[in-house]
């Protein structure tokens, strides 16, 4: 341990960011065996062109995350949400995907998530302080929301 440095960055470069996604994705196919992976982005954009909204998800090992969902207030609760989980879902079923995942917390959009077919599986209280961190499911996107 000597000969080495161990660094708490803030801010990290990219070659340390793509140093330890790198080895963590060798690691991962040499157990896993190749898998396909694919991040993606849907956007909502006004007449000007300006993002209001969208919704970041990646697929991979057979499930897909969404990481990501916001809309701009002015468009919330016109069923544009929904119009996004089920296009992403589209996109994962595309590629053979039937699994998905996500997470809320309990000032953001759980009814919304329930409401279109994610069922709760774990929650954490406490984060943040006073508020609690939900992680959501939908086991089959072949079967329609309820």
């Amino acid at each position: 341990m000597r000969d080495l440095r161990i660094e708490t960055l803030y801010e990290p470069t990219d070659e340390v960011t793509k140093a330890i996604r790198d080895g963590l994705a060798a690691y991962n196919l040499a157990i896993t065996g190749e898998q396909e992976w694919a991040r993606f982005a849907i956007a909502v954009r006004n007449a000007r062109g300006e993002v209001l909204g969208g919704l970041l998800a990646e697929l991979a090992w057979d499930w897909m995350h969404v990481s990501q969902l916001w809309l701009h207030e002015s468009l919330r609760g016109r069923g544009i949400g929904t119009e996004l989980l089920r296009r992403a879902e589209a996109e994962a079923l595309a590629r053979g995907i039937t699994r998905a995942h996500l997470e809320t917390t309990s000032f953001q959009a759980l009814d919304f998530y329930l409401k279109n077919g994610y069922t709760v599986f774990a929650q954490l209280d406490g984060k943040p302080r006073g508020h609690t961190w939900y992680y959501l499911k939908r086991e089959d996107l072949t079967r329609p929301e309820r």
